[in-house]
């Protein structure tokens, strides 16, 4: 790269500062974190959304559990040297003002480093506000060009460019950095930014130079699969692309790359380990109440995504003070896989008719015609609630055609809902429950859509209407849930289980809609109960209900399955053991054939594997995986906020809309819906 396409790439990673430094100011102002200097060292002011508060949450609570275990180890024995932080692309972080104020820097030092620019505006910055030049003391301002922008007796603010060593090694020298005393230096979001080379160089020289210190970093990685595909691009659209993660694309790739770097002792884990593990559950559930939120799929992929490191050398410094050996979170990886369910697309039209949306419900009306309704989606070239119905009709054995359609009549008009259910009364005839409109405003009331065929009988000229169904007392202010059609007594009932409302995070209750009448009555349930949750999968078998998975009261997901078994008196939970042990998930979905139970996709913490479909044997419990082969698939494939509908003569899946608003880096839909082929799973059976 050349002088002009290094400055340019160097001013669009400053400007991934500005914003970052908009985003911490925002986090605190809603009660996240208590920092009073964020927004003193930021022009101006943004409200950030509640998921973006999350993932800026717990990068500050991890960076700060690492800070605050080498203050407390270096600055507690008397007569020990002055321990020394030294901020690597510190841009406008609050840290030494943080530290200053808890009284953590009676026996230490800290030092920035930054592009020369941002150095710059930040001590003009702190010379200008008294809160902050009455925390540092008496200071030194610089001549411009000096490398040393702002100097106190425990503050120093250089700007330089990370990847000149030399004049760095020089410059910190000189600002009166001692490199025998216990160093930590700390690099948020840094890294990734440097070419491969020179990020390999700064790390060797780290090791090099300072031999009783800690190198703590907070990156990105996992870059391969469908979040990290869309990450990548995010950045990259930014001008400033992600460097190293091909080379270094999990913990333990990072880990092998600091050890051999010349560190002594190192670990690495993903901000979901980090969140279970290092904060109590009064933390986490304070952080939970804090705002409305029901982003769960993407608080635990960009989780999954950015990682928080500490290596060490010498024998003061270790590891294991910042993340304790007893500390382990529980993995739960998959068993090998058994096999591959091709994936290819089943329509690429460009018309503005396809299944760009997510948190929607699909039914099956008749073997050739799919109604999906409702969801976060595109729309007449905007992302909104989706008003429209999108209906899939096929005109050819393996063929689909997608069409827009609004609803008609006198009725009522569709309010917009997302993560309702649907439920198929016959050819013609949906029934709705439950869903919402945010996370404050449930959808209420139950609809019922009735399809109408046009004069020409074309499915083109479908028309859907909508009108109230159920007693006026039927409310039902719960999402996510599930209903599943069983049988009682030769009655067809809707079995609704779980889900989340306003007042409840998560659900544990059930109630039973006879279809006939549409009233609420009441059936016997016995056995133990299962735990409340949300997001998970129901189908019928055998008369009952069988629920897998979901996210549980903690946010985490859940493994179980169950049955709801009919009985002489009513039903019974029952729990069914599965071997090997299934990876805890939700927001899949989910499907019986030949009595075998498929788990199609969701969100998983307890691997850094990607989830392709679990199949569990309903009868002997034993369990399977396949993965999914996306080669014929253009374009990432994100199966969480998706729906699925079994098509058993085919002997193939289709996969309906999903993806999801992925942290700051946008709003992605798949573009396509998308056919998986299961004749390998018949196949097996027959061997």
């Amino acid at each position: 790269m050349g002088p002009r396409g290094r400055e340019r790439r160097s001013g669009a990673v400053q400007s991934t500062n500005d914003s970052s430094a908009l985003s911490k100011s925002s986090l605190a102002a809603h009660g996240y974190v208590h920092d009073p200097f964020a927004a003193l060292l930021v022009p101006g002011t943004a409200r950030r959304a509640p998921l973006i508060h999350r993932g800026y949450y717990v990068r500050a609570r991890a960076v700060g559990h690492c800070v605050r275990a080498f203050l407390e180890r270096t600055c507690a024995a008397p007569g020990a040297p002055r321990a020394q932080v030294v901020s690597l692309g510190a841009g406008s972080d609050s840290l030494y003002f943080r530290l200053k104020t808890e009284g953590r820097l009676t026996g230490a030092a800290v030092w920035e480093v930054d592009f020369p620019d941002v150095a710059r505006r930040k001590a003009e910055r702190i010379q200008d506000t008294p809160e902050l030049c009455g925390l540092t003391g008496p200071f030194q301002s610089r001549d411009p060009a000096s490398v040393l922008c702002f100097e106190s007796a425990d503050y120093r603010l250089l700007g330089l460019d990370l990847r000149q060593l030399r004049r760095l090694d020089q410059a910190l020298a000189a600002a009166g950095l001692d490199a025998a005393a216990p160093t930590l230096l700390l690099a948020e979001a840094v890294l990734t930014y440097l070419e491969p080379n020179d990020a390999a160089a700064l790390i060797a020289w780290a090791a090099q130079r300072f031999p009783d210190a800690l190198f703590v970093i907070y990156e990105q990685m996992r870059p391969h699969d469908a979040f990290g595909q869309f990450m990548q691009q995010h950045f990259r659209q930014l001008s400033s692309p992600l460097h190293g993660l091909d080379r270094f694309p999990d913990v333990e790739a990072q880990q092998h790359r600091f050890l051999q770097a010349g560190w002594t002792d190192c670990r690495a884990m993903d901000m979901n380990e980090f969140y279970r593990c290092f904060l109590s559950s009064e933390e986490c559930q304070r952080v939970e109440n804090l705002e409305p939120f029901d982003e769960f799929e993407e608080w635990h992929l960009k989780c999954a995504h950015y990682f928080i490191l500490a290596a060490s050398t010498g024998d003061t410094l270790s590891q294991t003070l910042v993340f304790p050996l007893s500390e382990v979170f529980p993995r739960v990886d998959p068993a090998s896989s058994s096999g591959v369910f091709p994936a290819r697309i089943v329509t690429s039209d460009s018309q503005g008719r396809n299944l760009k949306r997510y948190g929607h419900a699909s039914v099956l009306l008749s073997p050739s015609i799919i109604l999906s309704t409702g969801g976060f989606g595109e729309q007449e070239g905007r992302h909104c609630r989706v008003s429209k119905f999108h209906l899939l009709s096929r005109f050819c054995d393996f063929e689909w055609k997608g069409n827009q359609i609004c609803s008609c009549g006198t009725g009522a008009l569709w309010d917009g809902r997302l993560y309702h259910t649907m439920t198929r009364l016959s050819d013609t005839q949906i029934l709705v429950l439950g869903g919402r409109l945010s996370p404050v405003t449930p959808a209420l009331g139950i609809l019922q859509l009735g399809v109408c065929k046009s004069e020409d009988n074309s499915t083109e000229g479908l028309n859907v209407t909508v009108k109230k169904a159920g007693p006026e007392d039927s409310t039902l202010s719960c999402w996510r849930h599930s209903t599943t059609e069983v049988s009682y007594e030769n009655q067809k009932y809707l079995f609704v289980y779980g889900g989340r409302s306003v007042v409840e995070p998560v659900l544990s209750d059930w109630h039973f809609l006879h279809m006939g009448t549409m009233a609420w009555v009441s059936i016997p349930v016995e056995g133990e109960a299962p735990e409340g949750r949300h997001s998970h999968s129901a189908c019928s078998w055998q008369g009952g209900a069988v629920i897998a998975g979901g996210l549980g009261i903690s946010e985490e997901p859940l493994s179980s399955v169950l049955f709801l078994k009919p009985s002489s008196c009513g039903f019974l939970w029952e729990s069914i053991v599965i071997q090997p042990p299934i990876t805890p998930r939700y927001s899949h979905t989910a499907h019986v054939l030949n009595g075998k139970l498929l788990l199609v996709g969701g969100v998983w913490i307890h691997s850094s594997s990607v989830p392709g479909v679990t199949v569990i044997d309903l009868t002997t419990g034993l369990s399977s995986e396949y993965q999914i082969d996306t080669t014929c698939v253009p374009w990432p494939l994100m199966l969480h906020n998706h729906t699925s509908i079994l098509l058993p003569e085919e002997q193939q899946l289709l996969l309906l809309g999903g993806g999801g608003n992925c942290f700051s880096f946008g709003t992605y839909f798949n573009p396509h819906i998308v056919t998986l082929d299961l004749s390998s799973l018949s196949a097996g059976e027959s061997d």
